[in-house]
């Protein structure tokens, strides 16, 4: 990717300190994953109960990414970022030192609160700096973050710390405390949010958020999307252990998925900045669905690995695609908000996923049962998009 020459220093640094904290936060999101075979144990606690595990965090991603959006379009982009960093990195240390049920699910809730805040943030920042010819290119080079901070979660379990399961979240936590100087001595401000300070935002919040189809499409692709790819992130390991896969193997598909989605992320992005966005959409959500086909049906671990591959590259990529999208229908001053909103709403879809794959799971659902019933979600995100897209073409 390139930035033009009137600001390329100031954009790199911008995307560079963001991808940090997308790579933190990547990790911390797969964390629960990696350690829930260990506090299953360490808690005695069945398949509902983790459901719950994995969602008390995901509950606090939505009231993050709407407060950290708002907040970012009346104090700034970068003070919300560095709060919602230090939030993110307090309660994941929290987490490892979980004595009880409701004590990890509170250090889980409000790690949550944190990651959610923290995302709008990377968005606008990021979209901002690069400006509209390399918007897609420079989110999704940030949102690479996401999936290769969770291949160093997955990386720990691989390493044969699944049992020790407090270490990811001790390496989780410790990781945002430290970047949290460089984040206050060098993360410029969006110039943009500053040109943009005495704007009338309430009237443009509701006019721009509410009094266009776009939001309401935006919000319907974001709510399915993450519902799968939360569905993967939390409960595969733990599917694939049902499976017959040891422990080890589960790491390892993890791993596969997580270095997809890098790739797919940072494909995905040059593509939507060099083809039609319809094209792009057709290939994302045609690829998620053979992905979760795959990994239902697979029988054995090479064939699991390719299918992980092809689940990240597609899925964690569409999303970082999702992402780049959302700022294109936002002007400055609420862009934040907007892509906040959007960004929560796919939080209830993410919150919602792994409930009901813990549900399905309780009543006797095999792991192709709950993989492949995602299907339908797939297309109705994909028919959103579509339509999406048709109504202000990219």
């Amino acid at each position: 990717m390139t930035i033009s020459a009137s600001n390329s220093p100031r954009a790199a640094i911008t995307i560079g300190l963001c991808f940090l904290v997308a790579l933190l936060e990547g990790l911390d999101l797969q964390a629960a994953g990696i350690a829930a075979p260990g506090m299953a144990v360490a808690f005695s606690l069945g398949k509902l109960q983790m459901g719950w595990v994995f969602s008390a965090g995901i509950i606090g991603l939505l009231p993050g990414a709407l407060v950290g959006g708002w907040l970012a379009d009346r104090i700034g982009r970068k003070r919300v970022l560095i709060g919602s960093v230090a939030l993110f990195g307090l309660f994941s240390l929290a987490t490892a030192h979980a004595w009880s049920l409701p004590s990890l699910l509170l250090a889980r809730l409000f790690t949550g609160v944190g990651l959610g805040a923290a995302l709008p943030n990377l968005i606008a920042l990021c979209s901002e700096a690069a400006g509209q010819r390399l918007r897609g290119s420079a989110v999704s080079l940030m949102y690479c973050g996401v999936p290769l901070g969770a291949a160093l979660a997955a990386g720990i379990g691989i390493a044969g710390y699944t049992a020790d399961w407090q270490r990811v979240f001790q390496v989780g936590g410790a990781g945002p405390l430290l970047i949290l100087p460089l984040l206050a001595r060098y993360l410029p401000e969006s110039k943009q949010f500053r040109a943009t300070l005495q704007a009338d935002g309430a009237a443009n919040l509701r006019r721009e958020l509410f009094g266009q189809g776009a939001t309401w499409l935006l919000w319907l692709s974001y709510f399915f999307t993450l519902m799968v790819v939360y569905i993967l992130i939390n409960w595969l390991p733990s599917l694939l252990v049902a499976q017959g896969f040891s422990g080890r193997d589960a790491s390892w598909v993890m791993f596969a998925l997580q270095m997809g989605a890098a790739i797919g992320t940072l494909a995905l992005g040059q593509l939507l900045d060099r083809l039609p966005a319809w094209a792009t959409a057709a290939l994302v959500y045609l690829g998620i669905l053979a992905a979760l086909a795959g990994l239902g049906l697979a029988n054995e671990l090479r064939t699991m690995l390719l299918a992980g591959f092809a689940a990240g590259f597609f899925a964690t990529g569409g999303q970082g695609v999702l992402y780049a999208l959302a700022p294109y229908f936002y002007p400055v001053q609420v862009r934040a908000t907007g892509v906040g909103a959007a960004v929560a709403v796919g939080r209830l879809g993410a919150m919602s996923g792994p409930l009901v794959a813990g549900q399905m799971l309780a009543l006797g659902a095999g792991s192709a049962g709950v993989l492949l019933a995602s299907a339908p979600g797939v297309v109705i995100a994909a028919l959103a998009l579509f339509r999406l897209i048709g109504r202000r073409p990219l």
